[in-house]
């Protein structure tokens, strides 16, 4: 299945007006691109040897152990920025339009994280070694805060009604491959070096191949107009003067359900593709490659599922996905865990395979659910601010928090822990969602003045 398959409903849905195939295609290939460059970054980062690594070249020398910990404080430093972000570049990209912002969030991305494959280590600068790291992880945290906003808006907004939640699956499918492009692309650089080579310079080479691809994603984004939606709007002159007032003053509610959702949302994600790989590694000992290897087939499964995930929620909703994936963390996380303590690599490969299968659940549907749960006046920034606020607090921060907290319960069931809590506290936002699988983007998220229809939550 790939971005060709669009219905002849389309014509029905949009008019005559409305993009054709080509359009549509360009567009989904212009936002996905962006989410797989930040999640190239991730997997990169968080890869098993990688971690280790990174805290050893930028930090004084520590017979503590303390490397992969260090690793996990620069993830987590980013998210830092992210709120940030979103709230420069999602209202921005509500009062400019979302071409203009994305072009220069995928080159403040893929250039910072280019970057990091330049920067000298502690050996060569000492104590400004961490520092620079950490700079560069801000400015990819700020750029990052409106870079899924932005996406996800373009995507949900060129889409057509009846299939948007296929085209919005597009969005993580960006995510997944591009932690695998990046996985992979250090496990293969560590499987041809040798460990002298990797960490004096072999670690550097996945983080430059970043450039190149950020600007092969700005040519695609140069070559696209801005959303219908978008240009609508500007016509009828009805762009917000103050696009972050109106979202803050107005839009306030739903945003604070955005950030329950997202609070399980990003717990699972980078639980499982920011965590796990050293998790596997160091609290289970399974070997790198191993580990790696259980990973990214784990993920080469969910790339194959997601879109027909994404085209089912198109005919049985979004709800009954979002709500089976947060039971299913509350029932199925300590199971889960339980397999993965086994010495059985089966049983470990059961064990991480149930996780992503709940996480894939919610990851089909984010792309169409998220966008439409605003009005187009504030869609872009209202998505921005809600989504990084909950993903600075609990999504960044929860390798670096669940290690913490093994080491000092010295229990390795805190990642199942951790994933029932975060279901709980989804439960309710979802079941309070309202349900858009069919409603136009345009007539999605209620009136952008709340005093007069209130938005429902």
């Amino acid at each position: 299945m790939g971005v060709e398959e669009v219905t002849t409903a389309e014509e029905d849905i949009r008019g005559d007006d409305g993009p054709d195939k080509a359009t549509v295609r360009k567009a989904v290939a212009a936002s996905a691109i962006g989410n797989c460059i930040e999640w190239f970054d991730f997997g990169v980062f968080s890869a098993g040897v990688m971690t280790t690594i990174v805290g050893t070249v930028f930090f004084p020398p520590d017979d503590g152990g303390s490397a992969v910990l260090r690793s996990f404080a620069m993830i987590a430093a980013a998210f830092v920025a992210r709120p940030f972000g979103g709230m420069f570049f999602g209202p921005l990209g509500d009062k400019v339009g979302r071409k203009t912002v994305l072009a220069v969030t995928i080159i403040l991305m893929s250039g910072s994280t280019a970057l990091i494959g330049l920067l000298p280590g502690y050996d060569t600068i000492g104590i400004a070694a961490p520092i620079l790291l950490l700079a560069v992880r801000l400015v990819q945290g700020f750029s990052t805060g409106g870079e899924y906003g932005g996406a996800a808006t373009v995507i949900a907004e060129y889409a057509p009604t009846r299939r948007r939640g296929f085209f919005g699956s597009f969005l993580e499918l960006g995510t997944l491959s591009g932690y695998v492009l990046g996985a992979g692309l250090v496990l293969g650089v560590d499987l041809m070096l040798s460990t002298e080579a990797m960490h004096a310079w072999g670690w550097r080479v996945p983080f430059l191949i970043a450039l190149p691809l950020g600007l092969v994603g700005l040519y695609i984004r140069s070559k696209l107009e801005d959303t219908p939606e978008f240009q609508k709007m500007e016509q009828a002159g009805e762009v917000a003067r103050s696009p972050l007032r109106d979202t803050l003053v107005h839009n306030w509610r739903m945003i604070l359900n955005l950030i329950g959702i997202v609070v399980l949302l990003n717990v699972a994600n980078y639980t499982l593709l920011t965590f796990m790989p050293s998790y596997l590694v160091k609290n289970l000992d399974i070997g790198d490659t191993t580990a790696s290897l259980i990973t990214i087939g784990v993920e080469l499964v969910m790339i194959a599922l997601i879109l027909p995930l994404g085209s089912l929620s198109d005919r049985v909703g979004r709800r009954p996905l979002l709500l089976t994936a947060a039971v299913g963390f509350i029932v199925v996380s300590y199971p889960a865990i339980a397999l993965m303590q086994t010495e059985n690599t089966a049983a470990v490969i059961l064990g991480f395979a149930m996780m992503g299968a709940l996480l894939l659940l919610m990851l089909a549907v984010i792309g169409s659910t998220f966008p439409a749960m605003f009005p187009t006046q504030v869609r872009y920034g209202a998505f921005a601010i809600g989504y990084n606020i909950s993903t600075s607090l609990f999504g960044g921060t929860a390798a670096l928090v669940i290690e913490r907290l093994i080491k000092a319960t010295g229990t390795n069931y805190i990642p199942a822990y951790y994933l029932m809590i975060a279901g709980v506290v989804a439960l309710v936002p979802i079941l309070l969602l309202p349900e858009t699988a069919r409603v136009p983007i345009g007539k999605c998220g209620g009136p952008r003045d709340a005093k007069a229809t209130p938005v429902p939550v």
